[in-house]
């Protein structure tokens, strides 16, 4: 059963270029200038965190693979006559 979800394939773009876009947030802002409510905010510390950033961005770069797979037609190869 291969049951293609449109709100299904819409969620999983969203979310995957919400994380790809945090990904860049951990890799270009220190933990302290983090938002409060992201994992990995640490007042008054200028680490970065890299290994977030990697991934977060991995598995919104899986959600996105996902739904353009979810998108493609049905294609059945038919074997040829002999």
């Amino acid at each position: 059963m291969n049951a293609k979800h449109p709100a299904l394939v819409w969620g999983a773009v969203v979310v995957g270029v919400a994380l790809i876009a945090l990904a860049v947030l951990y890799w270009v802002e220190p933990a302290s200038s983090l938002p409060s409510f992201i994992p990995g905010h640490e007042a008054g510390s200028s680490h970065h965190h890299v290994k977030h950033g990697i991934a977060s961005f991995f598995v919104g770069v899986a959600l996105l693979i996902y739904a353009w797979f979810q998108t493609g037609g049905d294609k059945k190869k038919e074997l040829p006559a002999s």
